[in-house]
Formats: C-alpha cells, sequence, structure tokens
C-alpha cells in the first residue's frame, strides 16, 4: 500500500517539437488515463527540473531533444476519486523542447506517443491546462 501524500507533488512536463509537429503520449495510468497529454512525470529526490524532463521525455517516448525555456507552471488539484482516493495535488512545471533524435515509442506509462500537427495535437487533448501549455509554446520555440 502506497503511502498517503500530504503535500503538493512536482512534477514536468515537456512540450517536443519536431519542425511543426508536437510530441504527444496517451496516458496509460491515472491521473487521466486514456487521455492525450504531453510527455512528463514526478521528480525525483536530488534531480533537477530539467534533468527530470530530459529523463521524462526519454523514458516515456524514446525521444531526446534540447530543453528550452519554461513555459509555465500548473497546478492540478483534484479530490477523491476512486483511482485515487485520498485525491492529489500536483505542481506541474512545463518546459518547452526541441526533438533531436528517435522515433516515438510508447513506454513506461504511456500507452501511445506520436508526432501530431498542432491543430491536432489541440483537438486530441482535451484539458485546458494542456491546450494553453502547447500552445504558449509555439511562441517560445527557438
Amino acid at each position: 500500500m502506497q503511502a498517503k501524500i500530504e503535500r503538493p507533488v512536482p512534477a514536468v512536463g515537456v512540450v517536443c517539437w519536431r519542425d511543426d509537429e508536437v510530441l504527444l503520449i496517451r496516458r496509460g495510468r491515472e491521473p487521466r488515463k486514456g487521455q492525450w497529454s504531453i510527455p512528463g512525470g514526478k521528480v525525483e529526490r536530488f534531480e533537477s527540473l530539467k534533468d527530470t524532463a530530459l529523463r521524462e521525455l526519454r523514458e516515456e517516448t524514446g525521444v531526446e531533444a534540447r530543453l528550452g525555456p519554461l513555459i509555465a507552471v500548473y497546478e492540478i488539484i483534484e479530490p477523491g476519486s476512486e483511482a485515487h482516493p485520498d485525491g492529489f495535488h500536483l505542481v506541474l512545471i512545463d518546459y518547452v523542447a526541441e526533438w533531436t533524435v528517435g522515433e516515438p515509442v510508447a513506454a513506461d506509462d504511456a500507452d501511445e506517443a506520436r508526432f501530431v500537427k498542432y491543430d491536432e495535437a489541440l483537438n486530441l487533448l482535451i484539458e485546458d491546462d494542456l491546450k494553453d501549455v502547447v500552445t504558449r509554446s509555439r511562441g517560445l520555440r527557438g
């Protein structure tokens, strides 16, 4: 049995671009199981945010990228549910990145991973915070 978490959990997300396409994953686990999202995950103890971003990108998709600037910080605060009886509070720190090598292959907690055109990404994403972070990332690409 997992210990009850009493504090917000920091996590990092990556909006990875390859030309005019953005990398999305379909989540294989809660939260938001079955929904399209960006690659990312929880920060490990003594791991920098940037190292977390690149590790999670690699673990979930097999893709390598050059990390760019911070896009924004978001929160997901959800009360208890069947999947998470105690609820959860995530602090999401999202970065933009430019693809360097690798074709996406879903792994870790992703069921699917693929590059999609910007408009398709906005159609696949359900949550407003994800649509917002993808939209903001376009203007930060170097």
